[in-house]
């Protein structure tokens, strides 16, 4: 099988890549070739050497997608995006990058089709950033899409073309809608939901977070951990289960602000809860406002997707991953 991963040096990206490596098999066929695309060259790990190709390509750019799909992968992950707050500022670069370099991939895909038969499995990433206003306390596969950024727009465009792209017979598309990933790894990102994991992952290390909303804001999270594993079951999956109803939303964990912190009270102590700063900020609230904040994820969790049931399981994750499972003094 010939993997196909887009968007390869993310963060969610490296950790798909460090997981199919150790598996080495998805969907119970052998991995024989692994293509990893990112706007920065991305890290082939050590298994693969030989066997793996980086290349560094927009895939918004006349060509990338073309030169791509050309090799025929078997399976692509389509995880390429700018985020949230990055896709707001910048109109113009969220639809390129986000909408259109979407299209051209999944038109590269169709028109590689015609000169043979072609049809690959794709695993799209989108976010429940296609929801918004007016939302119920919990949000179920069919609700309808009213998102309330031009991300989210973006994201809502692209599971539509998922969908008709994958009944016309040119893919076998799936999208998995992800809450919001906590705690990333790293620096902060442009991400207007970074604040919920900088509130957790730069007190564990010893450094101050800003807080710009309110301790009582509810939301739906899951760990990298978590997001790894919803990639890897959608690569397996049988899609005949899905229908025609092609993008699901993954299951999580609704929780407060307040609750992250009780969590990392208990993780810390009060000496890193101290190290928040709260600094409310009206656009970020205004934002955060029409944001969902629970989801009745049974469909996708009858198909075998899995994540955290409390946010310290999510910390555990982190220190565990990140931190080598001890945090500093």
């Amino acid at each position: 099988m010939h993997v196909l991963v887009i968007g390869a040096a993310g963060m969610v990206g490296r950790k798909l890549v460090d997981a199919l490596a150790a598996k080495g098999e998805t969907g119970g066929q052998a991995i024989e070739r692994l293509t990893l695309v990112d706007v920065v060259e991305p890290i082939a790990p050590p298994r693969f050497a030989g066997k793996g190709r980086t290349i560094a390509a927009d895939l918004s750019s006349e060509g990338s997608a073309a030169s791509l799909v050309a090799e025929r992968p078997d399976l692509i992950f389509h995880l390429a995006a700018i985020v949230s707050g990055e896709a707001e500022a910048d109109f113009e670069k969220g639809y390129r990058v986000n909408l259109d370099g979407t299209r051209l991939l999944f038109e590269a895909i169709r028109l590689e089709g015609r000169k043979g038969p072609y049809r690959p499995k794709l695993v799209f990433t989108s976010s429940i950033a296609v929801f918004g206003e007016p939302l119920p306390a919990m949000i179920g596969d069919t609700h309808h899409h009213t998102p309330l950024t031009s991300y989210g727009t973006q994201k809502a465009i692209c599971e539509l073309l998922l969908a008709d792209y994958s009944r016309r017979g040119f893919l076998d598309g799936i999208g998995i809608r992800l809450p919001t990933i906590v705690i990333r790894p790293g620096k902060p990102n442009k991400a207007a939901s970074g604040f919920f994991s900088n509130i957790l992952r730069e007190p564990l290390s010893g450094a101050e977070a800003v807080l710009p909303v309110g301790q009582s804001v509810r939301h739906w999270f899951a760990s990298p951990r978590a997001a790894v594993g919803f990639l890897m079951q959608a690569a397996a999956l049988d899609t005949a289960l899905l229908g025609n109803q092609r993008s699901l939303s993954m299951p999580g964990l609704s929780a407060t602000v307040a609750e992250e912190i009780e969590a990392l009270r208990r993780f810390a102590g009060d000496k890193a809860v101290r190290l928040i700063r709260e600094e409310p900020d009206e656009a970020i609230i205004r934002m955060v406002g029409g944001w969902p904040q629970n989801f009745d994820a049974s469909r996708a969790i009858a198909l075998g997707f899995r994540a955290e049931t409390s946010f310290d399981d999510i910390v555990r994750a982190h220190v565990e991953d990140e931190l080598g499972g001890v945090i500093p003094a």
